[in-house]
């Protein structure tokens, strides 16, 4: 089995300079802001970090293919790396700090493509967090300098806390009521966003989160760290890893029934 830490190391050259670049233009008075035709925003510093990590790959990794968030899909194979270079770009545009580069590699097998390798950047915040199949996951401030995550082993919903980012996504989706009585049932609730409730979660700092709309670029990085720190992570229709269009993570052991409340219709 390829152990895939030369692609992981890769990886962390890659948010380096993904984080010099986002971090040189985080907070500049002249930020450049567009509208997407989904009515996301887009600032050059996404651009900017997008380009810049497509050029890496392009020299050191030419024959795998790329899918960002920005520029598509380049080129074909069995091995795809996924870039979002902002995840967070309405927290970065107004000097928010939570905000994050997410790169994976994905590899092709049976399912389709799965991540292989994660890296979540966010330096705005000081923190990296970091996976490889079969090696664990870790956050540190580089590969010789880190601690390995572990999920929590909270096992009641009334002692679990639970992380979200907005509610009108879940209304959208006709579960609201579902979602809100899983807040009523968990101890704590908090509205953490982005990238960071799945980090909370490898970490074991949190037990439950999820997201009603996500594209891959958002879930491919997260999927293996929070797997490779021993929990879940599918789609809020079960099916394991990044590929449902939305997602939900937990330690493992209240996984069923966070499916369970997010899924109700009534």
């Amino acid at each position: 089995m390829a152990d895939y830490l030369d692609d992981l190391r890769f990886a962390h050259v890659l948010a380096d300079a993904a984080d010099a670049s986002t971090m040189s233009r985080f907070k500049a008075l002249d930020l450049k802001v567009e509208t997407k035709p989904d009515m996301t925003p887009v600032s050059e510093a996404d651009k900017a970090a997008e380009e810049l990590i497509r050029g890496h790959l392009q020299r050191s990794r030419p024959r795998d293919a790329i899918l960002g968030e920005e520029y598509g899909v380049e080129g074909t194979g069995p091995r795809r790396w996924v870039v979002d270079p902002i995840d967070g770009t309405k927290n970065y545009v107004r000097g928010v700090p939570v905000w994050a580069t997410l790169i994976s590699l994905m590899e092709a097998g049976e399912g389709g493509y799965q991540p292989v390798v994660g890296v979540v950047s966010a330096p705005a915040l000081g923190r990296r967090w970091w996976a490889a199949k079969g090696h664990g996951a870790f956050t540190g401030r580089s590969l010789s300098s880190s601690s390995r995550l572990h999920v929590s082993r909270v096992s009641k919903l009334s002692d679990a806390s639970f992380a979200y980012s907005s509610l009108s996504g879940w209304e959208d989706r006709g579960s609201l009521n579902g979602f809100l009585d899983l807040t009523r049932e968990v101890w704590r609730t908090r509205a953490y966003g982005d990238f960071w409730p799945y980090m909370l979660v490898a970490e074991g700092a949190i037990d439950l989160c999820a997201e009603p709309e996500l594209s891959l670029w958002d879930m491919a990085a997260n999927a293996i760290i929070v797997t490779e720190a021993g929990g879940t992570f599918t789609g809020l229709d079960g099916r394991p890893g990044p590929h449902s269009g939305n997602a939900a993570a937990s330690n493992g052991l209240l996984h069923d029934e966070l499916l369970g409340y997010l899924n109700q219709r009534y």
